[in-house]
């Protein structure tokens, strides 16, 4: 399955998630709507509300709510790009400029705040107190995760356990978000919650870890940001703390002194050192690891069309060169 026939299964509902986005977008100031349409239709994949939509469908679970919890993941997610590229002071996400470098950081925070509180009006609207309190504790998380990362930008010494423990609150822990409370919506047995909640927590770590590679390996054109931004920014991901810990000492020190004060101008021989001791192989190596984990926690689930199109997009997390 490729990402075109992943989608196809949930394209009827699909589609629905995208008339209420575009209609849950309006507001009584125009620059509110501006921004907002302007992030949401930027070209993104939106897995997070795909996974909802294909987790929901694999229980055989249909209901106007499953199409307004996929636009509160979305909202959600939408909310978290705005506020992390004006913190990384970013201006190109997806290949155009970010809404920050447009109009500027307040109105992309106040937007982002917007598009927060929106989601959680829809949650009221969906009466699910179970999965109230569960998109809660995510975004509550997902903050943290922020905030831990932002604490680390710069920092060479960062472990590979605490790398994890970033990305599973920035990242991962919105895809757990998107499955479980698909699942708790459904009504789901305890197993297949968890069940679910494991899925996405998984897909979600492949998912950031094959990014943070093709910030290192990709096509710049293809990913529509410069190869090398994490490190422009500062920020150390795992490519580099594996090189770090398998390359020579002058190297170790370049590298070391690139990540304590950014920018691209040693990005060549870093690339090549990254290469050359073999760190993209190693994180590719750990996504495959987490991804298969997402694929074993689908057992638990009826063997239908949609369950073979969330294997599939665990086996794409990892593959993909965007």
């Amino acid at each position: 399955m490729q990402i075109n026939d992943i989608n196809n299964v949930v394209a009827a509902e699909f589609a629905a998630v995208n008339d209420v986005i575009h209609s849950e977008l309006s507001s009584r100031v125009p620059l509110v709507e501006q921004i907002a349409e302007y992030i949401v239709s930027s070209g993104g994949k939106r897995l997070r509300p795909l996974v909802t939509l294909l987790l929901g469908k694999t229980l055989n679970y249909e209901s106007p709510h499953l199409i307004r919890l996929a636009t509160i993941i979305e909202f959600l997610h939408t909310a978290t790009l705005l506020h992390d590229d004006v913190v990384d002071m970013s201006a190109m996400r997806r290949g155009k400029a970010t809404a920050n470098q447009r109009w500027g950081n307040a109105p992309s925070v106040l937007v982002g705040d917007f598009l927060y509180s929106r989601a959680f009006q829809l949650m009221v609207e969906v009466g699910n107190l179970e999965v109230m309190n569960q998109l809660a504790n995510a975004t509550n998380v997902i903050a943290e995760g922020e905030v831990l990362q932002l604490m680390n930008v710069r920092n060479p010494d960062l472990s590979e356990s605490d790398y994890m423990k970033v990305i599973e609150g920035k990242t991962a822990m919105l895809f757990a978000a998107a499955t479980g409370s698909a699942a708790a919506l459904a009504q789901a047995a305890p197993e297949r919650h968890a069940a679910a909640m494991t899925y996405g927590t998984e897909l979600g770590l492949a998912f950031q870890i094959q990014d943070d590679v093709l910030d290192y390996a990709g096509d710049s054109a293809a990913l529509g940001k410069n190869v090398g931004d994490d490190l422009a920014e500062g920020k150390v991901t795992l490519p580099l703390i594996y090189t770090l810990q398998h390359t020579d000492d002058n190297t170790r020190k370049m590298i070391r002194q690139a990540i304590r004060k950014g920018g691209t101008s040693e990005v060549e021989p870093i690339l090549a050192a990254i290469q050359s001791c073999g760190a993209l192989l190693y994180c590719q190596q750990k996504a495959r690891e987490h991804s298969a984990r997402a694929q074993l926690a689908l057992q638990q689930f009826p063997a239908n069309e949609a369950r073979a199109a969330l294997h599939a997009l665990a086996d794409l997390a990892v593959e993909r060169s965007v």
